[in-house]
């Protein structure tokens, strides 16, 4: 029987780990396919909630996360842990995912080692190499190493031919996360979070609220509270949800301005799942995460992006997100347009999503299977997808 590819999944973040599972799961499904998953967790407790939540046991597990840790110190950790592993796995092929400091250490060491490497959600660009700090840079150097670019859009496909990469080496697949997403939100959902699950969704306005960006600490989050805070005082009918990453540099600017006041409630990190299923009951999202501006459009709810750059310009032609930057003023101005101009908010909520239809993962599977032969990939057997 003819030898299957070994392809090995790295990842170490709560988002990566949500787009990769659609990937992990079709991969492990495929006859032709030895898949396996290595975690460095960058993040260690809301990775750890992803994979329960997708059934995904790892491989491999390097767990690097310290307290306090550095850019620096997550690189080396994880490029010294993964290359152990690829000298004990022997992967055919290795697959990362997006822009973080994970994804650079493990492409660069599978380069060291000369294994070829796929990337997922290929090609998004700022054209700032500060902004978002240190995405921008690590999905540039990730991309510079990569042998398979599998990008979510056309725009995206567009930014890698611009910069040299062949156009067979190019697969259009859309987001991985709507694939996740779809899978996640239901009706019949029950909340874990008690506050959640207690929440009248129907009769108030829920804006849920998600930022902690490194290029946002300091004043530029100081000055997202103050707004936030200045909405919920001018809506009376508005409940504020806030899932506070645990970064102190995020968690004490929003404690220290939004603690208290009524009508803010401030969450830990949510599960993926009570997550997901929030965003579905809300209103509308705030938020200067990237990811979110893929899904929230998926289940029509309007994006108010704490941004100044932002990496999917798709979202902005298609009308699915409204740029505020950090401005005070600017903030206050979107939400209340959206809270008070029915017309401006239908055309947002209705708005086609760029981002995919569920279906990325198994385009990724294909395409994978497809390069088997310019890779030097093992030969399996006919397949169907």
């Amino acid at each position: 029987m003819p030898e299957r590819i070994r392809v090995m999944s790295v990842f170490g973040t709560r988002p990566e780990a949500i787009k990769m599972a659609p990937v992990v799961q079709a991969l492990a499904a495929h006859p032709a396919v030895d898949s396996l998953v290595l975690v460095t967790a960058q993040h260690r407790e809301m990775l750890d909630q992803v994979l329960d939540h997708f059934g995904i046991q790892p491989d491999y597990d390097l767990n690097i996360m310290q307290a306090g840790q550095t850019l620096e110190g997550v690189t080396a950790r994880a490029l010294e842990g993964v290359v152990r592993v690829y000298d004990e796995a022997r992967p055919d092929l290795v697959l990362v995912h997006g822009d973080t400091t994970t994804t650079f250490a493990a492409a660069l060491g599978a380069f060291y080692r000369r294994v070829p490497v796929g990337h997922v959600e290929a090609g998004l660009r700022t054209r700032n190499k500060y902004s978002p700090f240190p995405e921008e840079i690590n999905r540039h150097l990730t991309g510079v190493l990569a042998d398979l670019h599998f990008a979510p859009t056309d725009v995206a496909r567009e930014n890698l031919l611009a910069e040299g990469v062949p156009a067979e080496a190019i697969h259009v697949t859309g987001n991985t996360a709507i694939d996740a997403l779809l899978g996640t939100v239901r009706d019949d959902y029950r909340f874990t979070h008690p506050l959640l699950a207690a929440m009248d969704f129907n009769g108030r306005r829920v804006l849920a609220v998600e930022a902690h960006r490194r290029e946002n600490w300091g004043r530029p989050m100081e000055d997202i509270c103050l707004a936030l805070r200045d909405v919920v005082r001018r809506h009376p009918d508005v409940d504020l949800i806030y899932s506070v990453h645990r970064n102190p540099q995020v968690a004490g600017v929003v404690e220290r301005i939004l603690c208290g006041e009524p009508r803010v409630h401030l969450l830990p990190p949510l599960s993926y799942p009570d997550w997901a299923n929030l965003m579905a009951r809300s209103y509308l999202i705030i938020t200067d995460s990237g990811g979110l501006q893929e899904e929230a459009p998926s289940l029509g709810k309007p994006v108010v992006l704490l941004r100044d750059t932002t990496e999917r310009p798709e979202a902005l032609a298609a009308g699915t997100v409204l740029q505020a930057g950090t401005d005070r003023e600017r903030i206050v101005h979107a939400v209340t347009t959206l809270l008070t101009d029915p017309a401006a908010y239908s055309r947002m909520a209705r708005a086609v999503n760029p981002y995919g239809d569920g279906r990325a993962a198994r385009r990724i599977l294909r395409a994978i299977l497809s390069k088997r032969d310019t890779l030097g990939l093992a030969q399996p057997e006919k397949f169907q997808v």
